[in-house]
């Protein structure tokens, strides 16, 4: 008798539920990470513009919306950044979290962290 080769149907089956479980957490998560990249970026931005060290907090925060703005940010607002000297330099960071409902009653928990001190901490997931 020849042995059977191949793939069984429950094999096949067990491969594409793997294959689409994981496409849906890139399809949901994908645009929190790229909202918060951009959120990275605008912080980056405003530190290297050189009015910033002499910007109040309430020009810091006008310059974060006005760039959030332009990058479709919604999550995050100038109301939501910490702002703070670090050694006489402006600092400005944020802090959030977004919870991304994935299926029935399971959603991920996202944690983001993102400051223009040369040393912020990286994004969390939980």
């Amino acid at each position: 008798m020849k042995n059977q080769r191949g793939m069984s149907f429950i094999g096949l089956l067990i491969l594409i539920v793997l294959g689409v479980s994981i496409t849906l957490l890139v399809v949901k998560l994908s645009p929190a990470y790229i909202e918060f990249f951009s959120v990275k970026k605008v912080l980056a931005t405003m530190a290297q513009d050189p009015a910033f060290q002499n910007m109040s907090p309430k020009e810091m925060r006008e310059s974060f919306d006005r760039r959030a703005n332009i990058d479709y940010i919604t999550t995050v607002t100038g109301k939501d950044l910490d702002l703070s000297k670090d050694n006489g330099q402006n600092v400005a960071s944020v802090e959030y979290a977004q919870k991304i409902p994935l299926l029935l009653n399971i959603s991920a928990c996202l944690d983001f962290s993102a400051s223009t001190a040369k040393s912020s901490k990286p994004a969390k997931d939980e």
